[in-house]
């Protein structure tokens, strides 16, 4: 195995304080840096649709809630992990975009329902697949056993720290 940039930081941390484990920083830092260089793959992505990533997640949780791809802003909002000023502008500029679409929500009206547009959804469908292209090649590295292993691994882990 090649040693990477990570393993030369833990090997400064192990020459300069001898007393420290440094191994979690072999996980995280690689956790970390592959995270940063897939999120810019990811925006480079959504960008030839006209969205950045943000945008792109109000679409997809819209299109993976199932017809009519309604909901709520509150519930887009908890889904999302955003605050409500956040979401907010995302769906100002995905409206005026015509991707989606605000209209009264008719058991409630002080409510509003956000809905996916036809445009929206065409949009949605095709940067899903489209964003979907360069995490499978990033994969490929791995064999199939191992991807389902680290997605085990990374699921007990997300589980421990949620």
């Amino acid at each position: 195995m090649t040693e990477d940039p990570v393993d030369r930081i833990m090997g400064q941390w192990r020459k300069e304080r001898p007393d420290l484990e440094p191994s979690p920083m072999g996980i995280f830092g690689r956790i970390y840096r592959i995270s940063r260089l897939m999120a810019d793959r990811m925006e480079e992505v959504y960008g030839a649709y006209g969205l950045n990533r943000g945008e792109f997640d109000v679409l997809a949780t819209l299109r993976r809630a199932g017809e009519p791809y309604t909901l709520s802003p509150k519930a887009l909002t908890a889904t999302l992990m955003l605050t409500s000023g956040g979401m907010t502008g995302r769906l100002d500029r995905l409206e005026r975009a015509g991707l989606l679409a605000r209209t009264p929500d008719p058991d409630d009206r002080r409510a509003l329902r956000v809905s996916l547009t036809a445009e929206g959804l065409r949009v949605i469908d095709q940067a899903v697949v489209a964003g979907l292209e360069p995490q499978h090649e990033a994969l490929a590295a791995l064999s199939e056993k191992d991807r389902e292993r680290l997605g085990d691994l990374l699921r007990d882990l997300l589980g421990e720290l949620d």
